[in-house]
């Protein structure tokens, strides 16, 4: 099968490419060559562009692909220059959405919940408070432009590679030991391994999957997720710090959401995932495999996460 991806050298793509790869698909990526841009050269076809600025002249042709899998769409327009440029030269289409097109006050666990409503005309800014509803419109978008799609909807991305440093952050933490600061230990928590996502999406291409699908793994208190992802010798004690005290400290937890409707998000079961091919593997997998990583790299400064001594004078303050 002759796959395209929009994006696909950083991190949930370059793991959906290398998967696609060893199942024997021809591979063609499309993406701005800044990030790993000889990846798997030889094996994959590298067609340079910028859909940031409306450049796509290397996949405008007469090309034709049996699935497009879309990693990279996060505003609507992505979505209908994309299906302006292809005009009918793919078989299917795959987007990669998130959890956060949920609209949390009317959202359920279930994959046909609702989602955001389209965020005010214009807005392209894709931080905190518009990623959601910007996700949503792509999915609309792809829905209206592609006919019968896939989207698939991670929880939180986990694995090698990672750029963002959340999850890693504790698993490195949990595999130091000793009191580990927590905002809610009863709190839900959710990842999904991105070799998990990877292997999926290319299910779904193949496959030729129509609907929405929720890309999580098992859900748990986060107590329980911390636990399984801590080695086994290592010793530790979690100790809640309440929001309130945090901003104080200027301390902001990884994955921590003080938000009254986030259960719903962080509690998913993926029913329509798991019925469409979804196999996803423990939590200590993912973690031991963050942590080989990141020994590999060297183990540099995380970007989330609180310092050891920010750590430690909230153990010392709330730990008794």
């Amino acid at each position: 099968m002759r796959i395209l991806f929009i994006g696909g050298t950083s991190f949930i793509g370059r793991h959906a490419v290398e998967r696609a790869v060893a199942a024997g698909h021809e591979v063609t990526v499309f993406h701005r060559g800044r990030t790993n841009p000889g990846l798997l050269e030889g094996l994959v076809e590298h067609r340079f562009g910028d859909r940031q600025v409306g450049d796509y002249r290397s996949i405008d042709g007469l090309d034709v692909w049996d699935a497009v899998i879309d990693v990279s769409a996060y505003v609507p327009r992505h979505v209908q220059q994309l299906a302006d440029v292809l005009h009918g030269r793919l078989g299917r289409y795959v987007q990669v959405s998130s959890v956060s097109a949920y609209d949390p006050p009317r959202a359920t666990v279930h994959e046909d919940a609702a989602l955001h409503p389209d965020p005010p005309a214009g807005i392209e800014d894709a931080g905190p408070r518009y990623y959601g509803p910007l996700k949503a419109a792509c999915e609309r978008a792809a829905w209206a432009r592609f006919g019968q799609v896939a989207v698939v909807r991670p929880a939180y991305v986990c694995g090698p590679y990672d750029p963002e440093d959340s999850f890693t952050y504790w698993a490195r933490r949990m595999a130091d030991g000793g009191d580990v600061v927590v905002r809610d230990a009863s709190a839900p928590m959710q990842i999904i391994d991105v070799r998990d996502l990877a292997a999926f999406l290319v299910r779904c291409a193949a496959t030729a999957a129509v609907g929405a699908f929720d890309a999580v793994g098992p859900f748990a208190a986060t107590s329980s997720l911390l636990a399984e992802i801590a080695p086994a010798q290592v010793r530790f004690r979690l100790v809640e710090v309440d929001s309130a005290s945090l901003t104080a400290a200027g301390v902001t937890l990884p994955m921590m959401l003080d938000d009254p409707h986030d259960a719903v998000i962080s509690s998913r079961p993926g029913t329509w995932a798991r019925a469409a091919g979804l196999i996803t593997r423990p939590a200590a997998d993912t973690a031991a495999a963050i942590r080989s990583w990141d020994d590999e790299r060297g183990r540099p400064v995380l970007t989330k996460g609180p310092t050891r001594e920010q750590e430690a004078a909230l153990v010392r303050r709330y730990g008794a």
